[in-house]
């Protein structure tokens, strides 16, 4: 018989009730991977459009295009970083910041011939001095002069992911996405879901009583003003000054 626990906690059981409602989950869960390897089966059935493999962008180098961006690799997946002109690194994109900061590993990507880069839509110096306050060592353009080619048909200003592949000289766009979308490149969201909790924001379908003192707007994903992660750069001595001299 289940025991009452309090309001904010799910009622306590037997091992063996607990372990026969999570089987019961358990096939919803395999129904919903198979049906991500479904969507995944024909994503890579989709079409692909042309797009200009000269377009410009800034790198550490200076110039250069969209074709460089991929290191010779066959693919390209590129995030497009929103920038917040004329605002310090307290007003940038904490939904950007928090997407991008897990993005840390590139080596199995590359193994696949896949490059990974953010092509960000402010100025080269200015968001490469927030790149570099907030340790993140991936491949780093400026995208501002192109992107209105880059994202054709798309806001521009919004975060996307695009994926790219090249055959010789030529570049072609496989697929994009923005809004949850790119959960894609989250862990932390992913690992909310699975406690009892969940992420705790105001959307979710939670029992009454569950905490969900997050709203879905900028708060989420803010600490003291700022976006959450950068507290821990700061406390490491890191300069978060984007008008400093390089």
């Amino acid at each position: 018989m289940a025991e009452s626990a309090s309001p904010s906690l799910p009622n306590v059981v037997e091992r063996a009730t607990f372990q026969g409602e999570l089987d019961t989950l358990r096939e919803r869960e395999k129904a919903h991977t198979r049906e991500g390897s479904a969507i995944a089966a024909a994503r890579r059935r989709l079409p692909m459009v042309e797009v200009d493999a000269t377009l410009r962008l800034t790198g550490p180098d200076g110039s250069v295009t969209l074709l460089d961006a991929f290191e010779g690799r066959r693919q390209l997946i590129a995030y497009y970083f929103m920038w917040h002109h004329d605002h310090g690194a307290a007003e940038q994109c904490e939904g950007c910041t928090f997407y991008t900061n897990q993005v840390t590993e590139l080596a199995y990507l590359q193994s696949r011939d896949i490059t990974y880069a953010v092509l960000c839509q402010g100025p080269y110096e200015q968001s490469r001095r927030y790149r570099d306050f907030m340790g993140w060592t991936m491949p780093w353009y400026s995208a501002q002069d192109s992107a209105k080619d880059l994202l054709a048909g798309r806001q521009v200003g919004m975060f996307h992911v695009v994926c790219y592949v090249r055959d010789g000289d030529r570049v072609f766009e496989t697929y994009w996405t923005t809004g949850r979308g790119v959960e894609a490149m989250d862990n932390n969201y992913a690992l909310m879901d699975l406690t009892v909790y969940g992420r705790q924001e105001t959307w979710e379908d939670s029992p009454n009583g569950w905490p969900q003192q997050w709203p879905v707007d900028s708060a989420n994903l803010r600490v003291d003003g700022r976006p959450t992660s950068q507290w821990s750069r700061l406390t490491a001595g890191r300069s978060d000054d984007l008008d400093a001299k390089p």
